[in-house]
């Protein structure tokens, strides 16, 4: 009997595609710890503008706890009663914070200058020649 045939009797048949995806899940999850780790920090670092250094630092530390996060439930742990909850909690709300400020630099910036030129073209403002005379005709005159 080889060595999966035991590991097949250990646990029930029907969760073995779960555990195949999780198996998978955490090669990929090693696969770009180890591309992440190939360079030094300094290195990244150096190549991004501070608000990508913030998103990288934001997401490698949301992606440390939550590994202890799994890792507390595989021990049988509840995470939600522990304080990876909250760290969590407060990853997020900086994450949530760098998104606004990445939104903002993308959102069109108004020309006051242009708008003010704009407005002001679009009003009718009477002058001395027009308030006698009316641009529309009245009712019942004949145009010449």
């Amino acid at each position: 009997m080889s060595e999966d045939d035991n590991n097949m009797e250990e646990y029930p048949t029907e969760i073995h595609d779960y555990l195949a995806a999780f198996e998978k899940s955490l090669g990929s999850v090693d696969e770009m710890l180890k591309t992440m780790m190939s360079f030094s920090r300094s290195e990244l670092v150096q190549k991004l503008d501070p608000l990508e250094q913030a998103k990288l630092d934001l997401v490698s530390v949301y992606t440390l706890n939550s590994m202890f996060w799994v890792y507390l439930a595989t021990q049988g742990i509840n995470p939600k009663e522990h304080p990876v909850k909250q760290e969590l909690e407060r990853i997020r709300t900086y994450m949530n914070k760098v998104k606004e400020i990445a939104d903002k630099k993308k959102a069109s910036k108004l020309d006051k200058g242009a708008a003010s030129r704009f407005v002001k073209n679009a009003l009718w403002e009477p002058n001395a020649e027009n308030e006698h005379t009316s641009k529309t005709p009245s009712k019942g005159k004949k145009r010449q």
